[in-house]
């Protein structure tokens, strides 16, 4: 994929001096003026209640005419840094055994959907708006692009299913790949003048198993290098390069660095962190690695805010609505059929999820990026740009705005009720029993003298009694129907994740001071990964 590094990282002029020590000065005012504008909008998108990455674009549009100077946001940096980053950060958040439980609706999506929604996307903006066949592929490969940041952002605020969460993210994941490869292939035929489908199927593979092994072959060997380096400062650092160097190697060898970076991430989330660090370094770790996605999709989407012309925008409005009906048509028209057919061979998708995976369909920081590396001796090219972040504008702002309450009037979590009421109960528990630890240390160090250590002891252990009582009479509750069982059964669920998840930290912890052998210990966390995948939800 060649393309890919036809760009330089920020269009800043080379030149030495004053004048370079000028233009340094003011890019770092230029990312100042930045993280204070992202520091506002996270202030005001809590007030006005409306999504964080919709904020930031709205920003970036509002500021452009305010910068002294403008930095173009290039392809090249989005591939190259951003993409790495948000790629790694979410494949070493996934759980590859939860990841396995919606597998064959991910690769229905993935490598059927995918396909399918960009060729009717494509057969309609040629229909809609005269496009040549090229163009039109290309950008119906970039239309059908899903980023989930927005998505999973609002997840986090609405309580819904994991395995929905689950099936949205591994599908953006996969889905990626796959835009990836045919983008390619699309500018390879273009170039070539021909392509038949075998030459097609034979690259495609070549791409994505080559991908694999390099992410295979980086990811096992950082697990090595963990159990050396077992500090939390060198862990990042180490992490940080598997996840840049795993991308820069797919490309260097022509396979695909985004399923070269997803692969690595997976076995280092899953099988070199877990492994092979401390509790303490693994909470480093994560959190560090949860700022650079927050970071990343901070200046990312200020940049596409920023990248926006409003005018130019107004003029091809037209065609920015057609095209956004043509895509949405593809979308509805993949999600609803495949994931009906999933019920044959899989777990039913409730007809509730595939309205969030339609409605969802919001396009990000990889359709933008695709259509800023199109090849300028492309007919209408700068047309086709202009379409594409149109569609990112109204796609972020008009779904993004609609998608929270959307989520909230489904009630995709039946059980939301019961759980919170647990949760606020188990936070009161905790907090006054940490409280009360606390007390015990305070006494022991003669901060407090005993009378009234005991007498704010006595005042927590009110609320502890109070809250034990309670969890005890919900826990207790005997089902009157099935329905009922299934409710009780899901109060526990968490609860018997986290002791799974603590047997198996411990199992880890024993085979890296060497205390159990792998053979016993990789036999008993199997039998655990099948007791977590049994308590995914419906």
């Amino acid at each position: 994929m060649q393309w890919l590094d036809e760009r330089s990282l920020l269009a800043v002029p080379t030149v030495t001096g004053s004048e370079n020590q000028g233009n340094v000065a003011e890019l770092v005012i230029f990312l100042i003026v930045l993280l204070l504008v992202a520091t506002g909008v996270a202030l005001l998108s809590r007030r006005f209640r409306i999504p964080y990455i919709t904020g930031l674009v709205l920003a970036g549009l509002a500021i452009t005419e305010l910068l002294p100077g403008r930095i173009r946001l290039d392809s090249s940096l989005i591939f190259n840094l951003f993409l790495p980053i948000l790629l790694f950060e979410s494949a070493i958040n996934t759980d590859i055994s939860r990841l396995r439980s919606t597998f064959k609706p991910i690769a229905l999506l993935a490598g059927v959907g995918f396909p399918l929604c960009a060729g009717i996307t494509s057969v309609l903006l040629k229909l809609e708006l005269g496009l040549d066949w090229v163009p039109a592929l290309l950008v119906g490969v970039i239309l059908s692009i899903t980023d989930t940041a927005l998505v999973i952002a609002v997840f986090k605020e609405v309580s819904v299913p994991h395995r929905l969460v689950t099936l949205v993210e591994g599908e953006s994941l996969v889905n990626d790949d796959v835009a990836l490869v045919l983008f390619s292939l699309i500018l390879t035929a273009n170039s070539t003048g021909s392509l038949t489908p075998l030459d097609v199927v034979q690259a495609f593979l070549f791409v994505i198993v080559g991908g694999i092994l390099v992410g295979l072959a980086l990811g096992y060997l950082s697990i090595g290098l963990f159990s050396q380096a077992d500090d939390p400062l060198s862990v990042i650092l180490l992490t940080v390069a598997v996840a840049l160097g795993a991308f820069q190697v797919g490309e260097f060898f022509h396979v695909s660095g985004v399923v070269a970076v997803v692969v690595a991430g997976l076995i280092v989330g899953n099988l070199g962190v877990s492994r092979s660090t401390s509790a303490s370094t693994q909470v480093t770790l994560f959190s560090f690695w949860e700022f650079a996605g927050f970071g990343v999709n901070t200046f990312i989407f200020l940049l596409i805010g920023l990248e926006i012309n409003l005018v130019t925008l107004w003029q091809t409005l037209p065609a920015v609505l057609l095209a956004l009906i043509a895509y949405q048509v593809g979308r509805a028209l993949t999600v609803y059929p495949l994931l009906d057919l999933v019920r044959f061979f899989d777990k039913p998708i409730p007809v509730k999820w595939r309205h969030v995976l339609f409605l969802g369909n919001i396009k990000g920081s990889l359709s933008t990026a695709l259509a800023l590396s199109l090849p300028t001796n492309l007919p209408g090219r700068d047309t086709l740009v202009v379409i594409v972040l149109g569609i990112v504008l109204l796609s972020l702002v008009g779904q993004g705005v609609s998608l929270p309450g959307f989520v909230r009037r489904l009630k995709l979590d039946r059980h939301s009720d019961s759980r919170q009421q647990i949760e606020q109960l188990q936070a009161q528990l905790m907090t006054s029993k940490a409280a009360q630890d606390e007390l015990e240390s305070l006494l022991k160090s003669g901060v407090l003298p005993k009378s009234i250590y005991e007498e704010m002891r006595a005042a927590y252990q009110v609320r502890v009694a109070a809250s034990e009582r309670t969890l005890r009479e919900i826990y207790n509750q005997r089902p009157e129907d099935a329905a009922d069982e299934s409710s009780d059964r899901l109060k526990l669920d968490p609860i018997r994740r986290q002791l799974l998840l603590a047997e198996k930290q411990v199992l880890n912890d024993a085979l890296r001071r060497r205390i159990l052998s792998e053979e016993v210990v990789q036999e008993r966390i199997k039998t655990i990964n099948e007791q977590l995948l049994s308590l995914e939800d419906d």
